[in-house]
């Protein structure tokens, strides 16, 4: 599974990402409150001070909480928290190792329909039913991995030529065009909002 990624915009963390599953599962899962590609280049951040090439679910599991905190903390931190993506992180990993032996692949590998792989992902610690879609689209558009009905499993995110997610990005063209869909989303569920007079 190795692919061209354009989410973290910097080389060396794309080159992972396209090549480890576990690493475009935690940047995923590191996807929220802060700019994508401050979430998906966390993961090779979190490689390098690891000592690491890759990311590991076993050595993440089985790793000390307090010393693995650190290494998110550690400026410039991996996330705007944290200290409760570190845990997440390591509540992923310890999901995976108990459940799929370490493998995320085995989450998607061999699975009939589009439909069990977003239920899998929608199991995973972190992992909402928007995450699960999203990822699952990732999975279809930018990995090859296109189990029987997976772009209406992955919902509107999984849809042709659509910019609504990480899903879409190609390079920075196409990242900005998520970023204006986003905005423009979060600007139109503003104005939907009654107001308090």
């Amino acid at each position: 599974m190795s692919t061209t990624i354009h989410l973290a915009q910097q080389p060396e963390a794309d080159a992972l990402l396209g090549r480890s599953p576990l690493a475009a599962l935690v940047g995923m899962l590191l996807d929220q409150q802060v700019p994508m590609e401050w979430a998906f280049s966390g993961p090779w951040t979190l490689a390098v001070r690891m000592g690491r090439d890759d990311l590991d679910a076993h050595e993440i599991a089985g790793h000390d909480p307090d010393t693995f905190t650190e290494l998110f903390t550690r400026k410039p931190a991996v996330h705007r928290y944290p200290g409760s993506m570190a845990k997440r992180v390591q509540q992923l990993c310890q999901y995976l190792v108990e459940h799929y032996d370490g493998d995320p692949t085995a989450i998607w590998r061999d699975v009939a329909t589009g439909t069990e792989v977003r239920d899998r992902l929608g199991e995973l610690p972190g992992f909402g039913r928007q995450k699960s879609q999203i990822f699952l689209a990732l999975l279809g558009k930018r990995f090859g991995v296109r189990p029987e009905g997976w772009r209406k499993a992955a919902g509107p995110y999984g849809d042709e030529g659509s910019y609504r997610s990480a899903a879409d990005i190609t390079g920075p063209e196409s990242l900005a065009k998520v970023r204006a869909f986003k905005q423009e989303a979060k600007r139109a569920a503003k104005a939907a909002k009654p107001r308090k007079d």
